[in-house]
């Protein structure tokens, strides 16, 4: 869950000039070119919607059956609509996808991450100075791992060589380490023990409230799509480009472009089933294994009632097991509906994926029935992601891993000579993990072929 909160000078004026050159036609040369986008989520309809809008010649190739990418909005109940993939618009002051949002005539819901409850392993509530000792100690230990992580560190090695960590009572560190959970591994995807001690949050951020779509997200989505050429199953298997152009070869077919624009996921170019010919740089490649590919999964529990305080938003855990259900959000308090959304991130993700629905779901209700007692319902039915097993993604966001920065970033976004470019949340030099990252790589990959 990401708490967001300013967008740096550098970051906005870079937002006003992108927007700005999608505005000036006379920068703009030829629209003859024939252009092929791998993927149609938010980086590749942004891009094809603004080729499309400039007069050039595009067409989406997306593998799944539908659009949207990890934007994923479940219809499976009809009057509720859930997003198994993104939820919210992080920080809606100055972001493009606000923009978007107005203009589609989207609902928004803002989301106060002040207004949670915190449970304590044994189910009791804690106070109000439990949380803020709680508080205390983290921030301390906040500043203490700013002073002691060095390059080439976890973010777990650099908090455990803390002088405060020593010092720290077991019950203290299961506390400290439901924050870390809640507020570090739940934000960029990634566990404390595989990402960067120094750049785990080298990020920029835009200012305002995060805020939910009731509809859901895939509004946006729509709405970028509308009367673009999307070809969906069309699952890409190679990119072979040079001078000529590009071909791209499909379980269906093959396609040729003048260019190409590539939104694959960091966890699919990782798993390498998109051949390149000829190989990608060598640099592109150190990218792809540096970055991280992030997962955060969702499981979405509807009951036959309510039994839980309908007017906070947030319920919060501390776990036995670090990472195990530690956080869900109130869905009841935006839609009125009898459903829980519970989290979890890295670690313990990985470690239930392979279970049965019915596995994941009992394990849940353990945790929930150690809240508010045994005779609460079973859930009447429930939808959850398993994002790293989904063959278009292998994962739910990236996350620098050790050695990843923005550059890292920034050199997996760098095109191929004329004819090969990136786009997507990964390759998002100042908001990587984000929605809006990717829109806005795909915007700038599609202005930088309009210069060409």
């Amino acid at each position: 869950m990401k708490r967001r909160e300013f967008l740096s000078l550098s970051a906005f004026m870079a937002v006003v000039a992108a927007c700005n050159d999608l505005t000036d036609n006379d920068k703009f040369k030829d629209t003859s070119d024939t252009v092929i986008v791998i993927g149609a989520g938010m980086a590749g309809l942004g891009a094809a919607r603004q080729l499309r809008d400039k007069g050039y010649s595009v067409k989406v190739l997306e593998g799944r059956d539908r659009i949207g990418g990890r934007v994923w909005t479940s219809r499976f109940w009809p009057e509720t609509p859930v997003d198994l993939g993104a939820s919210w618009i992080h920080g809606v002051k100055g972001n493009p996808l606000t923009k978007l949002a107005n203009e589609a005539g989207v609902t928004r819901i803002e989301t106060n991450y002040d207004n949670y409850i915190l449970y304590k392993t044994n189910g009791e509530v804690a106070n109000a100075k439990f949380r803020s000792r709680m508080q205390r100690l983290f921030d301390q230990l906040v500043k203490a791992v700013s002073r002691q992580a060095e390059d080439g560190m976890t973010l777990r090695e650099s908090i455990e060589a803390t002088p405060i960590w020593a010092e720290l009572s077991a019950q203290e560190k299961q506390q400290i380490m439901h924050i870390i959970n809640v507020t570090v591994e739940h934000e960029f995807a990634g566990g404390i023990g595989e990402m960067s001690a120094v750049n785990f949050d080298d990020s920029e951020v835009f200012g305002g409230e995060d805020v939910l779509f009731p509809d859901g997200y895939a509004r946006i989505t729509e709405y970028l799509s509308r009367d673009l050429d999307i070809q969906l199953e069309q699952i890409v298997e190679a990119v072979t480009y040079g001078d000529d152009g590009v071909t791209i070869k499909t379980n269906q077919d093959l396609f040729t472009a003048d260019r190409v624009i590539v939104t694959l996921p960091i966890g699919v170019l990782k798993n390498g089933t998109v051949k390149f010919n000829p190989p990608l740089p060598a640099e592109k490649q150190r990218a792809i294994l540096t970055i991280g590919a992030g997962l955060l999964d969702k499981l979405f529990l509807r009951f036959p009632k309510i039994f839980w305080n309908e007017k906070v938003e947030i319920l919060d855990w501390i776990s036995e097991k670090h990472g195990r259900w530690n956080e869900w959000l109130n869905i009841a308090f935006y839609t009125g509906k009898p459903i829980l959304l519970g989290f979890n991130a890295a670690d313990y993700a990985r470690q239930i994926e392979s279970w049965s629905d019915r596995e994941i779901v009992a394990d849940a209700m353990r945790v929930l029935r150690t809240i508010y007692g045994n005779d609460i319902p079973n859930p009447e039915s429930w939808q959850l992601s398993r994002w790293r097993l989904d063959p278009f993604a292998f994962c739910s966001y990236s996350f620098n891993g050790i050695g990843a920065s923005a550059d890292t970033r920034n050199t997996l976004g760098k095109a191929v000579g004329n004819r090969l470019f990136f786009a997507g949340e990964a390759t998002s030099e100042d908001y990587p993990g984000t929605v809006h990252g990717a829109y806005l790589s795909g915007v700038n990959a599609a202005s930088t072929i309009m210069k060409l």
